[in-house]
This record gives structure tokens, C-alpha cells and sequence, in this order.
């Protein structure tokens, strides 16, 4: 048997060595050392929990991450369509030059697992579920609390002109992105702790996520192409209609679509499994599963969508802030306005920007930066629009004053 040896259980061990294991492939797809799995059984029948582990060495010729090389061992699937898994538990692994020595208790088969770089370990996946958990309840807080405070501090003003039309119609459209927000925060907090609940319940919470997303990034487009009317346009326009017309495109063309797959692909939602680097899925520092997309296709789509919207609203931004420097080089009293504007459509679509950055040495920190900043969006709008506000309400206090 050639590159591997097996000592530390003094029965006499049948081993199978296998160079192509395609048929221990996972859920995952994961990668395997070499393509090399052995096998190590006892005539006796099965063995788990063996006070003195057996010692498997897998020889290699390659550069190897030790953090992302380990020791697995093959678990059968419990049901009758599941295939099964590559599980650490019970394994320990320790890297020398050329080598990796495995001491495992159970005897089943064996390999090396390689996992990507940038692979969340279960301490990391935890920790940003604490971190995305604490953020969208704050934010849930604070959008409902933003918008109650808009409902019942709105009040009626005479016929205004195209322009002050425009501006009238800004609050409105910030309180649906407030309503988008508060929604799907809710969802995600939902789709955590529903994970472990009925499939359909599951399916529908994944349904209600992925609406709501879709409808939060389509309103963050809606803030930009209004901002764009507001900033960019020199001359009065008016469009008939126009917040029917922005309602229908940012709440009925995302939810007709989720309501089509939904009806019409129903497995398109479900149980997500999040892989960690312990080489399986772990359970017992955090639960893992989320009610989310489980059809790549869906998720790509999804994220072009997004990177469609996000780049719309940089070139937005990039516009916005050349207009306003060229004002603030003439008047020299551009300076709120200009941070207004900039924290605006900052807060409501660069950061999920960073999405576009998840791979390599990059992933962890981006994870965590994504996390904080989008996980706390809500709170972050509601200080912003209650500082604008506030704002506003002086400045015409002063106005009316004089």
C-alpha cells in the first residue's frame, strides 16, 4: 500500500486503497488530496471510538496551506437519496514536510481534505452570526421606529411646483426603502431560526428573504435615479405618476418575479448549508443552515442584478460629486448639501459593493466588513434621516423667522 502506513490497533486491518474517489463525492464537491482515499476496516465489523487512534500518513509533492489541508473520514448518508459527507470529527492532523499524519478513532475510509482559501472557520461563522444577528435586530428597531416617526410627523402642504414636487416625493421614497429594510431584516432574523423547522415554512421564508433583498436593491436604484432628478436635471421635470411608476418597479417586478420561481420552481428555496474549514458541517458552535437559495442559477442572477443597480449607483454618485465640486469651487456653499447627498447614496448602496470582493485573502475580512456595515444599513439611514430632518425643520424655522 503504497504512501501510506497504519499502526496503533493490533488487529489485523483490511485496507482498500482508492486513487479515483468519485464515489465519495460530496454535497460540496469537495477536493481531495491526490485523488487518494485508503480504507481501513476490521474482518471483526465496524469500529468507532478507539482509545488508541490509528495513524494513516498521506505522502505529498505539493505546496500545501495547513489550514486548509485536513484529515476526514467518510460518513454515510442516513437517508436513502443522501450519498454522505467528509467529517473531521474524531480526526487530528498534524503537517511535516511532504506529509500529513492523520490519527483517527473510527476505521472507515480516509483522506485529505482540501478546502479553498479564505474558508470560514466555525469560530468565524459564529462570530459573524452574532455580529449579523445583533446588527439587523438594531435595525429592525430603528426603521420601525423611523417610520412611525414619519407617519405621524407628516403633514399636508399646498400644491408645490415640479421641482418642490420632487423634493416632496423624496421622504415618501425614503420610508419605502425604510419599509424595505425593516422587512428584510425580519426575514433574516426568520431565516435563521426557522432553518430547523418545516421544509415549507423554510421555503417560504427563503421566498419572503429573497423578495425582500431584490425589492431593497431595487428601491436603493429607485434613491438614485430620484437623486439624479433632484442633482443632475438643471430643468424642471415632471413625470406623471411617478411614485405609482417607481412602486410598481421597486416592489411588483421583484415580487412577481420570487412569486413566479416560487410557484413554478418551488425547490429554487430551501435549507442553505454553510461549509466551514473544520471539513464539515458544524452544529455544534453555531447552527450552519439557513433558509436561503439553493439554485445557483438563481444566485447568480441574483447577484448580477445586483451588480447592475450598484454600478447605476456609482455612476450616479460619481456625477453627483462632480456637480457638486464644480458648486462648491463657485459659491463656496456647497459643503452639507455635498455631504448629504454623498452619505445618502453611500449608505443606501456602496457597501454592498463589497460583496463583489469575496474570495482569496480577501474573504474574511470582507465577510466581517459586510457584515457590520449592512447588517447595521438601517440603523445607519435612520440617523441620517432624522439628522436631515432635524436639519430641515431649522432651517425653515429660521426662514419663517426672518
Amino acid at each position: 500500500m503504497e504512501g501510506v502506513q497504519v499502526r496503533g490497533v493490533e488487529q489485523k486491518l483490511v485496507c482498500i486503497y482508492i486513487h479515483s474517489p468519485c464515489i465519495f463525492q460530496d454535497a460540496d464537491n469537495s477536493s481531495v488530496l491526490n485523488n487518494n482515499v485508503l480504507g481501513a476496516f476490521l474482518q471483526s465489523g465496524s469500529v468507532a471510538g478507539l482509545s488508541r487512534p490509528v495513524e494513516i500518513r498521506f505522502w505529498h509533492d505539493t505546496v500545501l496551506d495547513a489550514s486548509n489541508a485536513t484529515c476526514v473520514f467518510w460518513q454515510p448518508g442516513a437517508g436513502a437519496g443522501s450519498t454522505g459527507s467528509w467529517s473531521r470529527k474524531g480526526c487530528e492532523t498534524t503537517h511535516r514536510e511532504g506529509t500529513v499524519i492523520c490519527h483517527c478513532d473510527p476505521l472507515t475510509y480516509f483522506a485529505v481534505l482540501l478546502l479553498p482559501a479564505g474558508t470560514l472557520s466555525p469560530a468565524q461563522l459564529a462570530s459573524l452570526t452574532h455580529i449579523s444577528t445583533i446588527g439587523c435586530s438594531l435595525s429592525a428597531a430603528a426603521t420601525l421606529c423611523t417610520l412611525l416617526l414619519c407617519c405621524f410627523s407628516s403633514t399636508p402642504c399646498p400644491p408645490p411646483s415640479c421641482r418642490q414636487r420632487l423634493r416632496d416625493n423624496t421622504t415618501r421614497i425614503h420610508m419605502h426603502l425604510l419599509a424595505t429594510l425593516l422587512l428584510l431584516n425580519c426575514s433574516f432574523l426568520l431565516s435563521t431560526l426557522l432553518a430547523a423547522g418545516a421544509e415549507g415554512l423554510c421555503r417560504v421564508t427563503a421566498a419572503l428573504l429573497h423578495a425582500s433583498l431584490l425589492c431593497t436593491l431595487a428601491w436603493m436604484a429607485a434613491e438614485a435615479f430620484h437623486l439624479l432628478l433632484l442633482v443632475v436635471k438643471v430643468y424642471n421635470v415632471y413625470i406623471q405618476h411617478y411614485l405609482l411608476k417607481l412602486c410598481l418597479f421597486a416592489w411588483g417586478l421583484p415580487t412577481l418575479a420570487v412569486v413566479a420561481v416560487f410557484v413554478f420552481k418551488r425547490d429554487t428555496y430551501g435549507y442553505h448549508a454553510i461549509s466551514t474549514s473544520e471539513g464539515y458541517r458544524n452544529t455544534t458552535i453555531v447552527p450552519s443552515t439557513r433558509c436561503w437559495l439553493t439554485s445557483p442559477p438563481v444566485h447568480y442572477a441574483t447577484f448580477c442584478y445586483a451588480g447592475l443597480i450598484l454600478l447605476f449607483n456609482t455612476l450616479v454618485l460619481g456625477r453627483v460629486v462632480m456637480i457638486l465640486r464644480r458648486i462648491r469651487r463657485q459659491k463656496g456653499q456647497a459643503r452639507k448639501d455635498w455631504a448629504t447627498v454623498l452619505g445618502l447614496t453611500c449608505l443606501l448602496g456602496t457597501t454592498w459593493g463589497l460583496a463583489f470582493f469575496s474570495f482569496g485573502i480577501l474573504l474574511v475580512p470582507q465577510l466581517y466588513l459586510f457584515t457590520i456595515l449592512n447588517s447595521l444599513q438601517g440603523l445607519f439611514v435612520c440617523l441620517w434621516y432624522v439628522t436631515v430632518h432635524r436639519r430641515s425643520k431649522l432651517g425653515s424655522i429660521s426662514n419663517t423667522s426672518r
